[in-house]
């Protein structure tokens, strides 16, 4: 499906959310910087709350277009282990590449002068397309056997 630009993605999204609207236990969740004006939509329909989260994305090293991973507040830490084994990263590795993008992503942070408008730690996502995960704090690393090919650790 192709969209005229990220307000209509969003409309559309915020179409297949009603059963969500006007709900006092949801609030949406905005991905800076183009996940925003979707996630305007959707809770300008749902009349629900919008929060920004901020993320950076864990650029693969030496190919840093290609994300490994996203880091995010409260130590959370995504990462495509499909693609980190692909590139021959241990832990270690993936433990400075999140350092190295950590300072940005406070900085964005501080940015946002409220807090979240709720806890997010186990926050579920409607985007079709995005990455689901176990979101546990018994979550397996990047050694283990993981079948999904996501990992999340805390940093």
């Amino acid at each position: 499906m192709r969209f005229r630009d990220r307000a209509h993605a969003g409309q559309l999204l915020a179409a297949s959310l009603l059963e969500y609207a006007e709900r006092d236990d949801v609030v949406v969740l905005a991905l800076p910087r183009g996940g925003v004006p979707v996630g305007y939509e959707v809770a300008r329909r749902l009349a629900a709350p919008l929060d920004v989260f901020p993320v950076r994305k864990l650029g693969l090293p030496g190919h840093e277009e290609l994300a490994l991973g996203a880091i995010a507040p409260g130590g959370i830490c995504i990462v495509n282990t499909t693609v980190a084994r692909a590139a021959g990263l241990d832990d270690d590795d993936l433990a400075a590449v999140a350092a190295a993008e950590e300072g940005e992503r406070r900085r964005q942070e501080q940015c946002h002068s409220e807090p979240p408008a709720r806890d997010v730690s186990k926050a579920v996502h409607a985007n079709p397309r995005s990455l689901r995960y176990d979101h546990s704090p018994n979550t397996s690393d990047i050694s283990s056997n993981n079948t999904t090919g996501i990992s999340h650790k805390s940093i």
